[in-house]
């Protein structure tokens, strides 16, 4: 399989959209140490296109741990959805958080499964938050 090539200019576009955000556990590309990566929301793998209605901004572990995955199941209920589409789907309607931005829990069965599918409060991602609270850094204000 051939990767497809995102060129500068729409991975300029990407990042703009998400507000140079991590489309999924929100964490800002000016405070992750690292220059976030473009995320196929339906991989590659899966016939998703390197489009823009495709594409958004992620960090390298949320784009790890989602992999080439579009469904997971909701802790809750144990039904299978889809996983959040930052295109089409509104953060705060899936997602909030908590205990003053250090954890983020799902709303929605789609939140929900994307929480524990993406681990989107593993432990050093946490631990980040916590330190990005303290200087005024985080959470998001959108």
């Amino acid at each position: 399989m051939s990767r497809a090539h995102i060129s500068p200019a729409l991975r300029q576009v990407v990042a703009e959209r998400s507000g140079y955000r991590c489309s999924y556990c929100r964490t800002a590309e000016d405070i992750a140490g690292s220059r976030l990566t473009v995320d196929h929301i339906v991989p590659e793998s899966l016939g998703g296109q390197a489009t823009l209605d495709n594409l958004c901004l992620a960090c390298w572990e949320c784009n790890l741990l989602k992999h080439d995955r579009i469904i997971a199941a909701d802790p809750e209920t144990g039904a299978t959805v889809r996983l959040f589409n930052p295109n089409t789907q509104v953060w705060r309607e899936h997602f909030a958080w908590q205990m003053d931005g250090l954890l983020i829990v799902g709303l929605t069965p789609t939140g929900r499964a994307t929480v524990n599918a993406i681990r989107l409060n593993r432990a050093a991602l946490v631990n980040a938050r916590r330190l990005w609270i303290q200087v005024g850094s985080h959470p998001p204000q959108d």
